[in-house]
């Protein structure tokens, strides 16, 4: 395998499952803030009150607000390149339509920022991962309200501005594709329907589909505007979207297997980023809206923006494939995020994920295929139990098992010839899961001593696997035993 000599390794968290203090230095209360830990089994609660009896991960998460020097040290001893994180939009703007912004908030990042450059590591900047000032869900249902675009573009001039200097590669949103699942409706938009309930499961909110696909409108709107905003004021910026990557196999040679794998691909991948990196909504698209029942309203102008807006990279995550058949009688899979028809040819991680590192070879040739744009895989990691032993040592040879397969899988789609040019594994050091809200669901290089009720020490230990990528990166991917 051959990874280029300025090949970007490194390392991906975001902010509300990381950062913590919640209610330090300005900061307002956001969409993630009020959602409360869960299990596999258990889904996370939406409360907007706050219910005392729950917990709130994000509030102390893995405690980064305070522990930033520590944390990129341990990132610049691994040697990386590259640190992909998000800005909390209510850092900025508390509420996210004041005036002006909250200097602390900017002043935190800039710290940041200025430690990553002493360690020789480019931020790359999510500047909305699936959080969003909770008062823009409450007075105008998140991205629901056209609204909404000038407020987050307030947002984006006054952090393209001020870090022109600091920060070159930017990502719009987090997921945006996730909006496309009914449960995305708040965590990727902040549209929430039910407002009067006490509270909600994440999974349960009441769904109007032409609501949030109306929201997605908005947001893609944003996404473009702020591509062009970034450009004009530094050209130097390289500004990406973020898709997660829902990669479906048909089960079997049935044609109608194979329709509904392209349909699902079309649907789940291809639907954003065609807007996002080719300019338009696909032809496809007006099925989809059928399927719906939805009809998106358009303004004049909103074509030529979507046109002028096309980012300039691709960055994804990918975690697991996913089967679809159209015999409703095959057994299912529980654990994949999205379901589907269980592989017989793959392992499960301890959550129920199918572990599939040929499937990335083969995301990775589909969507350089079809956009012939630069990637780079910004989440990809294995979520799993640590045991931290008696003399505190903890040994994870099988997230290093996970991981190599999976950078080998990279090296040979350079080898199909896919311009792949970074790679940051999720949750560099332990956080918080987005899923179920719980800490247990470790990923991390170095394990970060907290429970998941927020109970613990949080001090940072190396496991086994931080040596391991150390090594990886110190050879440029070629050392990977």
């Amino acid at each position: 395998m051959q990874f280029r000599d300025d090949f970007l390794w490194g390392g991906a968290t975001a902010a509300n499952q990381f950062e913590g203090g919640f209610r330090e230095g300005g900061k307002g209360l956001s969409t993630a803030d009020v959602i409360s830990n869960g299990t596999r089994k258990e889904p996370r609660k939406i409360s907007l009150n706050m219910d005392p009896s729950l917990y709130y991960p994000s509030h102390q998460a893995s405690d980064f607000y305070h522990h930033y020097k520590e944390d990129i040290a341990l990132m610049g001893e691994m040697g990386f390149k590259v640190y992909r994180m998000s800005i909390a939009w209510t850092r900025i703007f508390p509420q996210g339509d004041e005036e002006t912004p909250n200097e602390e908030g900017l002043l935190f990042y800039d710290h940041v920022f200025d430690e990553l450059k002493r360690y020789g590591i480019e931020p790359m900047v999510t500047l909305s991962h699936y959080e969003m000032p909770l008062e823009l869900t409450k007075k105008y249902n998140g991205w629901a309200d056209r609204r909404v675009i000038d407020f987050f573009m307030k947002y984006c001039r006054v952090v393209f501005e001020r870090y022109r200097d600091k920060v070159k590669y930017w990502l719009t949103f987090n997921e945006i594709n996730s909006a496309m699942f009914a449960a995305g409706g708040y965590m990727g938009l902040g549209i929430l329907n039910d407002q009067e309930k006490e509270q909600i499961s994440l999974h349960d909110q009441k769904d109007i589909p032409d609501v949030r696909f109306q929201g997605l409108h908005h947001a893609l709107l944003a996404s473009a505007k702020a591509v062009k905003l970034g450009h004009e004021i530094n050209p130097d910026f390289r500004i990406g979207c973020m898709l997660a990557m829902l990669v479906y196999y048909p089960y079997s040679c049935n044609p109608q297997d194979m329709i509904k794998s392209q349909q699902e691909w079309q649907k789940f991948n291809y639907y954003c980023g065609d807007v996002q990196v080719r300019g338009a909504y696909p032809s496809f698209s007006k099925r989809i809206w059928k399927e719906w029942g939805v009809q998106i309203r358009m303004e004049e102008g909103d074509e030529q923006i979507l046109k002028e807006g096309t980012v300039d990279f691709i960055s994804l995550s990918y975690y697991m494939s996913n089967c679809v058949s159209s015999d409703l009688t095959k057994e299912c899979t529980e654990g994949n995020i999205v379901g589907g028809v269980k592989n017989p040819y793959l392992k499960t991680t301890d959550w129920g994920w199918q572990i599939d590192p040929d499937g990335l070879r083969y995301t990775l040739n589909e969507i350089y295929g079809r956009y012939n744009c630069p990637i780079i895989i910004v989440e990809n990691g294995l979520g799993a139990y640590d045991q931290v032993e008696e003399d505190g040592t903890i040994h994870d040879p099988y997230r290093i098992e996970y991981l190599r397969d999976h950078i080998e899988a990279i090296g040979q789609a350079l080898e199909d010839g896919v311009d792949v040019f970074g790679y940051t594994p999720w949750g560099c050091i332990d956080l918080v899961s987005s899923g179920t809200g719980e800490m247990k669901k470790r990923y991390g290089f170095v394990y970060v001593d907290a429970d998941d009720y927020g109970n613990g020490s949080f001090a940072r230990s190396r496991k086994d696997s931080f040596y391991w990528y150390k090594k990886v990166i110190a050879s440029n991917g070629r050392d990977l035993d």
